[in-house]
């Protein structure tokens, strides 16, 4: 009977112990993904996140005439669609700069620089920056389960080598420059990474689907971090050509998205990239969280009225699964970056899916705002799911919905007065709905693969008790580049950013700098109490003619060191020494400050103490951190020297022998 009752508690164990997996199981399959870090090079010159919210804030259309430099505009361009290659349109959303490259900062040589496809360059260049921004350091990374997912469409590069027509204008390099997953593989080649790496074509909605996939992947375990995005340049003509036979574009060059005259789209370029990981990983690393992935879903239209023509009951569906994904009440989204292309077909299709699913049940006062950033810098294919990621994200963090351009008179087609949509069409506050804020992000691709993805704000994350009210009264920055030219630019952009963020604590300036990012061979650094006094100091260096920090200086001279010749640093950490002064120095109250201020000194001191309590019967931090050199206060001046007795304040006495 014992025998019994013991196999029965056993298997009742078991089964306890079968559900709690399964439970974990179930966590980790629908937990959040934090968005730890991003970069772009977006029309506008919209080059960073920050640059990037300043146009759409002010509702900047940086639509352009299409540039002398990609193409001859006169040569393909005709009014008339039905003429044999000829585009109808000549305007678009380009990017600046796409012919300048650092290779060697990659690793990668010149020669073979120049069968790069710039689209691998940017990859490359924002990849990199959104690592940085991420505080992610590289070293740390080799070897790493960070995944790379990214979508890309075209390689118009490869007509001046590859399908040039000319075979003797093909070298080694050409292949591997122009060639889609090379680009995505040589990202994790440069950085060392070890994940899965996958490169995604659906067209329009590639870099969306690169963002759900890298999702599930960290989900699994089968990643620890992922970098997703897309990356599209028009830099030849055919492709444009190609679309003015669909009718596709728009004549004028302007998405006109939700109004009565839209007529297509404008083709945009650009590359952006978000840094991903999960949401329990980034609270625990202390990473700063930019936004969270609740959920997400993907789908195909299947059969529908044509190859790539929208089908209303499948982004219905996509939509609806992906909230369902999140665990999230519908009526609780405030906001949806559209597809919004600006097609008189797709349009109502799109809005009407949308209010089939978020519409029912809302009360008056909690309409769906509904945006589309095509409107701003046309339609980027590949980016453009990614490109409207950002775009949510930026919204969050200011709490602001930027305005939607190019709607004057709502399109007729769609049934405004039934459905509880509203178009912003000026910066508009974002207040939040039961004390949180979500937004929902679409892509549907002309493939027919649709992609929707429900996004909010950061998570408010508890300070941890060790690090608050850390106060020192100097902090050290450090700044570092591979280049002397490029430690330059970087110590500019620093004096730029110090001079407009005086607000920012300068702990924290100098906690992101020294060990959140990768440091190089040429290198500058400066103490200071404060972010001000910081900016003044960086305004007033001489780099690089400033001396080196020398010992008895103030700590206030910038420090330049350039890298040492062989058996110096040469690539490597530089050697470590540690200087200990003769015996007799040490006096009571040594080391409080530390203990105070540094967690890491604290924590160590604190474990030593419990040792030695066990021997002592006292805790050693009673005369160590005594004000007046005894333990609880108990009188006695200055320090204790070889044979001098101390007394505690429970009377108990002893003599310190120095050895």
């Amino acid at each position: 009977m014992k025998q019994q009752l013991s196999d029965a508690q056993r298997m009742l164990l078991a089964l306890k112990q079968a559900r709690l997996q399964l439970e974990a199981l179930e966590r980790q399959k629908n937990e959040p993904i934090a968005i730890i870090g991003m970069d772009c090079r977006f029309p506008g010159n919209a080059n960073s996140p920050e640059a990037y919210w300043e146009l759409l804030r002010n509702g900047i259309d940086a639509i352009t005439d299409i540039p002398s430099d990609r193409w001859d505009v006169e040569s393909y361009y005709d009014s008339d669609p039905e003429i044999p290659g000829k585009m109808y349109s000549r305007y678009g959303g380009f990017i600046e700069g796409v012919d300048q490259f650092d290779p060697q900062f990659f690793g990668i040589s010149p020669r073979e620089a120049l069968s790069l496809d710039p689209q691998q360059r940017l990859l490359l260049e924002v990849s990199y920056r959104a690592l940085e921004r991420a505080g992610q350091p590289l070293d740390s990374l080799q070897g790493s389960k960070t995944g790379v997912f990214m979508g890309i469409c075209f390689d118009d590069y490869s007509r001046f080598t590859l399908n040039s027509g000319d075979p003797t204008l093909i070298d080694a390099y050409s292949s591997l420059g122009n060639t889609r997953s090379i680009a995505v593989g040589r990202i994790a080649y440069v950085l060392g990474l070890t994940g899965p790496v996958i490169q995604l074509d659906t067209t329009c909605s590639s870099s969306l689907l690169a963002v759900h996939l890298a999702a599930q992947s960290l989900r699994t375990g089968e990643s620890n971090l992922a970098l997703a995005g897309g990356v599209n340049l028009m830099l030849s003509p055919e492709v444009s050509i190609g679309f003015s036979k669909l009718k596709a574009l728009a004549p004028d060059g302007r998405c006109k998205t939700f109004d009565e005259k839209a007529d297509g789209y404008v083709r945009g370029e650009g590359c952006g990239i978000v840094v991903l990981k999960r949401l329990s990983d980034a609270i625990a690393d202390g990473d700063k969280i930019l936004g969270t992935v609740f959920g997400s879903a993907v789908n195909h239209d299947g059969q529908s009225n044509g190859l790539t023509a929208p089908n209303g009951s499948a982004q219905e569906t996509v939509i609806r699964q992906a909230i369902e994904n999140a665990k999230v009440d519908p009526t609780q989204i405030q906001y949806v970056e559209a597809h919004g292309t600006g097609t008189s077909l797709g349009d109502p299709i799109e809005v009407l899916a949308l209010s089939k699913v978020l519409g029912k049940n809302r009360e008056q006062d909690n309409p769906i705002n509904i945006g589309s950033v095509k409107t701003n810098f046309g339609h980027l294919e590949s980016a453009a799911g990614v490109a409207s990621l950002i775009k949510v994200i930026l919204s969050l963090q200011h709490q602001e919905i930027p305005p939607h351009l190019h709607f004057k008179n709502p399109n007729p087609y769609i049934p405004w007065e039934k459905l509880p949509i509203n178009v912003p069409t000026k910066l508009t506050p974002w207040p939040a709905k039961k004390g949180r804020r979500l937004a929902g992000v679409s892509s549907f691709g002309m493939s027919g693969t649709n992609v929707h993805l429900i996004l909010g704000e950061s998570p408010k994350v508890e300070e941890n008790i060790e690090t608050q009210n850390v106060e020192s009264s100097l902090h050290l920055l450090t700044l570092s580049a591979k280049t002397e030219t490029a430690l330059q630019a970087q110590i500019e952009q620093y004096k730029t950013y110090l001079n407009t963020h005086q607000n920012i604590p300068f702990a924290d300036i100098c906690y992101s700098a020294n060990k959140r990012r990768s440091h190089h061979n040429y290198r500058f650094s400066i103490v200071a109490s404060s972010t001000l006094e910081a900016a003044e100091k960086l305004n007033n260096s001489l780099y690089p003619n400033s001396p080196p920090l020398t010992r008895g200086s103030s700590g206030g001279s910038p420090f330049y060191s350039p890298p040492l010749t062989r058996g110096g640093w040469g690539g490597s950490s530089p050697p470590i020494a540690f200087l200990f002064t003769g015996q007799g120095s040490q006096y009571v109250g040594m080391g409080q400050q530390l203990y105070q201020t540094q967690p890491t000194f604290k924590t160590t001191v604190d474990h030593c103490c419990d040792i030695l309590q066990s021997y002592l019967g006292w805790d050693l931090k009673e005369v160590i951190f005594s004000e007046q050199g005894t333990g609880n206060g108990e009188q006695e001046t200055g320090r204790l020297g070889d044979g001098e007795t101390w007394r505690r304040g429970d009377g108990e006495t002893g003599r310190l022998v120095i050895i």
